[in-house]
């Protein structure tokens, strides 16, 4: 028991780790792409990792169940938050269009393809 709550701990720093990772990406990283990128994948991870490093110091079944939930809801809802954001910021012309090799979303807004229609 007291080496899976060893394992817990070293999970935990690794997902406060990320974390801190993902944070420093936010504030160093030059475009907005490159920010969606470093918000959404290593502050997934690092959550996961911290909710499993958990999961050896809860001793209530429920409360285990939460975690998983908790895990579950940020894999879900993650992606669909980055694209709200990578969409917003692109349309407000935050994203440097230079460093794009394909740009799909202006040929669709050219064509009259937008986000209701298709």
């Amino acid at each position: 028991m007291v080496l899976l709550q060893w394992i817990g701990a070293v999970l935990m720093v690794l997902g406060s780790l990320l974390g801190v990772v993902a944070a420093l990406g936010m504030l160093l990283l030059p475009d907005a792409a490159a920010r969606l990128q470093a918000a959404a994948k290593p502050q997934v991870v690092g959550l996961l990792l911290i909710l499993l490093g958990a999961a050896p110091f809860v001793r209530w079944w429920p409360a285990l169940g939460m975690l998983l939930l908790v895990g579950a809801f940020q894999v879900v809802t993650a992606p669909v938050l980055t694209q709200l954001l990578a969409r917003d910021s692109y349309r407000s012309g935050a994203w440097r269009r230079d460093l794009l090799l394909v740009d799909e979303y202006e040929a669709d807004r050219a064509g009259g393809r937008d986000d209701a229609s298709g």
